[in-house]
Protein backbone atom coordinates (compact mmCIF):
# COMPACT_ATOMS: atom_id res chain seq x y z
CA UNK A 1 0.00 0.00 0.00
CA UNK A 2 2.50 2.22 0.63
CA UNK A 3 4.71 1.82 -2.38
CA UNK A 4 0.81 2.35 -4.39
CA UNK A 5 1.30 5.89 -2.65
CA UNK A 6 4.61 6.89 -3.54
CA UNK A 7 3.40 5.81 -7.23
CA UNK A 8 0.74 8.14 -7.06
CA UNK A 9 3.22 10.81 -5.61
CA UNK A 10 5.32 9.81 -8.75
CA UNK A 11 2.53 10.31 -11.46
CA UNK A 12 1.41 13.26 -10.17
CA UNK A 13 4.27 15.36 -9.80
CA UNK A 14 5.55 13.61 -13.31
CA UNK A 15 2.48 15.95 -14.71
CA UNK A 16 2.19 18.79 -12.67
CA UNK A 17 6.09 19.12 -13.92
CA UNK A 18 5.30 18.47 -17.39
CA UNK A 19 2.00 21.56 -17.05
CA UNK A 20 4.98 23.78 -15.76
CA UNK A 21 7.07 22.75 -18.59
CA UNK A 22 4.82 23.78 -20.94
CA UNK A 23 4.14 27.03 -19.20
CA UNK A 24 7.72 27.91 -18.77
CA UNK A 25 8.25 27.42 -22.91
CA UNK A 26 4.17 28.89 -24.07
CA UNK A 27 3.11 31.35 -21.63
CA UNK A 28 -0.29 30.01 -22.07
CA UNK A 29 -2.15 28.93 -19.06
CA UNK A 30 -5.52 29.32 -20.87
CA UNK A 31 -4.34 26.83 -23.36
CA UNK A 32 -2.60 24.44 -20.96
CA UNK A 33 -6.26 24.42 -19.18
CA UNK A 34 -8.13 23.58 -22.62
CA UNK A 35 -5.78 20.68 -23.12
CA UNK A 36 -6.28 19.68 -19.72
CA UNK A 37 -10.23 19.79 -19.44
CA UNK A 38 -10.44 18.07 -22.48
CA UNK A 39 -7.78 15.00 -21.16
CA UNK A 40 -10.09 15.00 -18.53
CA UNK A 41 -13.09 14.93 -20.35
CA UNK A 42 -11.44 11.90 -22.34
CA UNK A 43 -10.93 10.27 -19.05
CA UNK A 44 -14.37 8.77 -18.59
CA UNK A 45 -14.80 7.58 -22.17
CA UNK A 46 -11.08 6.26 -21.83
CA UNK A 47 -12.27 4.32 -18.56
CA UNK A 48 -15.27 2.92 -20.19
CA UNK A 49 -13.34 1.31 -22.65
CA UNK A 50 -11.59 -0.03 -19.77
CA UNK A 51 -13.78 -1.37 -18.05
CA UNK A 52 -16.87 -2.14 -19.92
CA UNK A 53 -15.42 -2.74 -23.22
CA UNK A 54 -11.82 -4.56 -22.55
CA UNK A 55 -12.67 -6.04 -19.54
CA UNK A 56 -16.01 -8.04 -20.95
CA UNK A 57 -13.42 -9.76 -23.79
CA UNK A 58 -10.78 -10.58 -21.04
CA UNK A 59 -13.67 -12.48 -19.66
CA UNK A 60 -14.81 -13.79 -22.66
CA UNK A 61 -11.60 -15.04 -22.82
CA UNK A 62 -11.41 -16.30 -19.56
CA UNK A 63 -14.70 -18.08 -20.08
CA UNK A 64 -13.74 -19.51 -22.82
CA UNK A 65 -10.59 -21.03 -21.53
CA UNK A 66 -12.46 -22.33 -18.15
CA UNK A 67 -15.24 -24.02 -20.93
CA UNK A 68 -12.18 -25.63 -23.37
CA UNK A 69 -10.17 -26.74 -19.86
CA UNK A 70 -13.75 -28.93 -18.93
CA UNK A 71 -14.44 -29.56 -22.41
CA UNK A 72 -10.89 -31.69 -21.88
CA UNK A 73 -11.97 -33.04 -18.17
CA UNK A 74 -15.47 -34.60 -19.32
CA UNK A 75 -13.58 -36.15 -22.53
CA UNK A 76 -11.02 -37.67 -20.32
CA UNK A 77 -13.90 -38.98 -18.31
CA UNK A 78 -15.54 -40.41 -21.37
CA UNK A 79 -11.99 -41.84 -22.32
CA UNK A 80 -11.55 -43.00 -19.22
CA UNK A 81 -14.56 -44.70 -17.53
CA UNK A 82 -17.66 -42.87 -19.22
CA UNK A 83 -17.80 -45.12 -22.85
CA UNK A 84 -16.64 -48.62 -20.80
CA UNK A 85 -19.47 -47.83 -18.18
CA UNK A 86 -21.94 -47.42 -21.01
CA UNK A 87 -21.46 -50.83 -22.57
CA UNK A 88 -21.47 -51.91 -19.15
CA UNK A 89 -25.01 -50.39 -18.34
CA UNK A 90 -26.85 -50.95 -21.43
CA UNK A 91 -26.80 -54.56 -21.50
CA UNK A 92 -28.80 -53.86 -17.96
CA UNK A 93 -31.79 -51.42 -19.47
CA UNK A 94 -34.73 -53.42 -20.82
CA UNK A 95 -36.24 -50.03 -22.71
CA UNK A 96 -32.79 -49.39 -24.13
CA UNK A 97 -34.94 -49.79 -27.70
CA UNK A 98 -36.27 -46.54 -27.29
CA UNK A 99 -33.40 -44.72 -26.13
CA UNK A 100 -31.51 -46.73 -29.24
CA UNK A 101 -33.99 -44.62 -31.70
CA UNK A 102 -32.90 -41.57 -29.98
CA UNK A 103 -29.33 -41.70 -29.75
CA UNK A 104 -27.71 -43.19 -32.90
CA UNK A 105 -25.83 -40.54 -34.27
CA UNK A 106 -24.95 -39.63 -37.30
CA UNK A 107 -22.96 -36.72 -39.22
CA UNK A 108 -26.04 -35.18 -40.23
CA UNK A 109 -27.02 -34.35 -36.87
CA UNK A 110 -26.96 -30.47 -36.07
CA UNK A 111 -26.78 -28.63 -32.69
CA UNK A 112 -30.82 -29.03 -31.84
CA UNK A 113 -30.96 -32.36 -33.08
CA UNK A 114 -28.41 -33.02 -29.85
CA UNK A 115 -30.52 -30.93 -27.47
CA UNK A 116 -33.78 -32.59 -28.99
CA UNK A 117 -31.81 -36.42 -28.41
CA UNK A 118 -30.45 -35.00 -24.72
CA UNK A 119 -34.41 -34.02 -23.55
CA UNK A 120 -36.18 -37.07 -25.43
CA UNK A 121 -33.69 -39.69 -23.60
CA UNK A 122 -34.36 -37.83 -20.05
CA UNK A 123 -37.81 -38.03 -20.20
CA UNK A 124 -37.58 -42.34 -21.23
CA UNK A 125 -38.46 -43.96 -18.62
CA UNK A 126 -35.57 -46.68 -17.20
CA UNK A 127 -36.27 -50.23 -16.58
CA UNK A 128 -33.52 -51.41 -14.94
CA UNK A 129 -32.37 -55.36 -14.87
CA UNK A 130 -29.57 -56.14 -12.46
CA UNK A 131 -28.28 -59.32 -11.10
CA UNK A 132 -25.19 -60.30 -8.33
CA UNK A 133 -23.06 -61.33 -11.25
CA UNK A 134 -23.89 -58.02 -12.84
CA UNK A 135 -23.14 -55.89 -10.12
CA UNK A 136 -19.60 -57.79 -9.33
CA UNK A 137 -19.17 -56.70 -13.27
CA UNK A 138 -19.64 -52.82 -12.11
CA UNK A 139 -17.44 -53.51 -9.64
CA UNK A 140 -14.50 -55.20 -10.80
CA UNK A 141 -14.74 -52.01 -13.76
CA UNK A 142 -15.22 -49.08 -11.51
CA UNK A 143 -12.76 -49.89 -8.31
CA UNK A 144 -9.60 -49.19 -10.59
CA UNK A 145 -10.97 -46.16 -12.04
CA UNK A 146 -11.75 -44.56 -8.09
CA UNK A 147 -8.20 -43.01 -8.08
CA UNK A 148 -9.55 -41.05 -11.25
CA UNK A 149 -12.78 -40.72 -10.83
CA UNK A 150 -11.56 -38.85 -6.95
CA UNK A 151 -8.90 -36.69 -9.11
CA UNK A 152 -12.02 -35.30 -11.13
CA UNK A 153 -13.87 -34.78 -7.72
CA UNK A 154 -11.23 -32.39 -6.40
CA UNK A 155 -10.64 -30.29 -9.87
CA UNK A 156 -11.99 -26.78 -9.11
CA UNK A 157 -12.98 -26.87 -12.66
CA UNK A 158 -15.79 -29.09 -12.29
CA UNK A 159 -17.44 -27.28 -9.26
CA UNK A 160 -18.33 -24.68 -12.14
CA UNK A 161 -20.11 -27.82 -14.19
CA UNK A 162 -22.92 -28.56 -11.32
CA UNK A 163 -24.72 -31.24 -14.21
CA UNK A 164 -21.55 -33.01 -14.75
CA UNK A 165 -20.79 -33.29 -10.94
CA UNK A 166 -24.24 -34.13 -10.70
CA UNK A 167 -22.78 -37.44 -12.59
CA UNK A 168 -19.58 -37.55 -10.62
CA UNK A 169 -20.98 -38.33 -7.48
CA UNK A 170 -23.64 -40.84 -7.81
CA UNK A 171 -21.07 -43.37 -9.86
CA UNK A 172 -18.99 -42.78 -6.90
CA UNK A 173 -21.55 -43.37 -4.77
CA UNK A 174 -22.55 -46.78 -6.70
CA UNK A 175 -18.64 -47.32 -6.39
CA UNK A 176 -18.60 -47.21 -2.75
CA UNK A 177 -21.76 -49.28 -2.20
CA UNK A 178 -20.29 -52.23 -4.02
CA UNK A 179 -16.65 -52.16 -2.22
CA UNK A 180 -18.89 -52.47 1.00
CA UNK A 181 -20.48 -55.57 -0.28
CA UNK A 182 -19.57 -59.20 0.02
CA UNK A 183 -17.00 -60.65 -2.44
CA UNK A 184 -19.89 -63.02 -3.46
CA UNK A 185 -23.29 -61.10 -3.56
CA UNK A 186 -25.94 -64.26 -4.43
CA UNK A 187 -26.76 -64.05 -1.06
CA UNK A 188 -28.02 -59.90 -1.33
CA UNK A 189 -31.70 -59.68 -0.44
CA UNK A 190 -34.08 -58.50 -2.82
CA UNK A 191 -34.40 -55.04 -0.93
CA UNK A 192 -30.63 -54.65 -1.09
CA UNK A 193 -31.00 -55.46 -4.61
CA UNK A 194 -33.98 -53.07 -5.35
CA UNK A 195 -31.63 -50.31 -3.61
CA UNK A 196 -28.79 -50.86 -6.17
CA UNK A 197 -31.05 -50.94 -9.05
CA UNK A 198 -32.06 -47.61 -7.89
CA UNK A 199 -28.76 -46.39 -8.06
CA UNK A 200 -27.36 -47.86 -10.98
CA UNK A 201 -30.86 -46.48 -12.81
CA UNK A 202 -30.00 -42.67 -11.43
CA UNK A 203 -26.29 -43.07 -13.01
CA UNK A 204 -27.78 -44.74 -16.62
CA UNK A 205 -29.94 -41.13 -16.94
CA UNK A 206 -27.59 -38.68 -15.72
CA UNK A 207 -24.52 -40.98 -18.10
CA UNK A 208 -26.99 -40.71 -21.03
CA UNK A 209 -27.67 -36.79 -21.03
CA UNK A 210 -23.83 -35.82 -20.36
CA UNK A 211 -23.04 -38.34 -23.13
CA UNK A 212 -25.30 -36.62 -25.98
CA UNK A 213 -23.98 -33.13 -24.99
CA UNK A 214 -20.00 -34.52 -24.78
CA UNK A 215 -21.08 -36.08 -28.43
CA UNK A 216 -22.74 -32.52 -29.56
CA UNK A 217 -19.21 -30.90 -28.26
CA UNK A 218 -17.16 -33.53 -30.47
CA UNK A 219 -19.16 -32.80 -33.66
CA UNK A 220 -18.97 -29.07 -33.28
CA UNK A 221 -14.94 -28.87 -31.94
CA UNK A 222 -13.13 -32.21 -33.04
CA UNK A 223 -14.97 -33.87 -36.17
CA UNK A 224 -12.17 -36.63 -35.88
CA UNK A 225 -13.25 -37.96 -32.50
CA UNK A 226 -17.08 -36.98 -33.63
CA UNK A 227 -16.59 -40.14 -36.42
CA UNK A 228 -14.96 -42.16 -33.95
CA UNK A 229 -17.78 -42.21 -31.42
CA UNK A 230 -20.68 -42.72 -34.45
CA UNK A 231 -18.06 -46.08 -34.97
CA UNK A 232 -18.32 -47.54 -31.60
CA UNK A 233 -21.72 -46.37 -30.52
CA UNK A 234 -22.93 -48.67 -27.81
CA UNK A 235 -26.23 -48.83 -29.07
CA UNK A 236 -25.16 -49.74 -32.64
CA UNK A 237 -26.04 -53.46 -33.90
CA UNK A 238 -22.17 -53.82 -34.44
CA UNK A 239 -19.90 -51.05 -33.09
CA UNK A 240 -16.50 -51.09 -34.36
CA UNK A 241 -13.46 -48.77 -34.48
CA UNK A 242 -12.81 -50.35 -38.26
CA UNK A 243 -13.51 -48.07 -41.33
CA UNK A 244 -15.22 -50.41 -43.67
CA UNK A 245 -16.26 -48.58 -46.28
Amino acid sequence: MKERGWLIAIFLFTSAAIYYLHYLIFRDPHHIFIFMIGDLAFLFLDVMLVVVVIEQLLNQREKNNRRNKLNMLIGAFFSEVGHGLLQQLIPLIQSKEKIKEKILFSSTWSKPDFIKAAREVKEIPLVISISPKDLISLRDYLLPKRDFLLSLLANPTLLEHEPFTNLLWPIFHLLEELALRPEEMSNLPLSDLEHLKNDVARIVSLLLEAWVYYVAHLKEKYPFLFSLVIRINPFSVAPTPIINQ
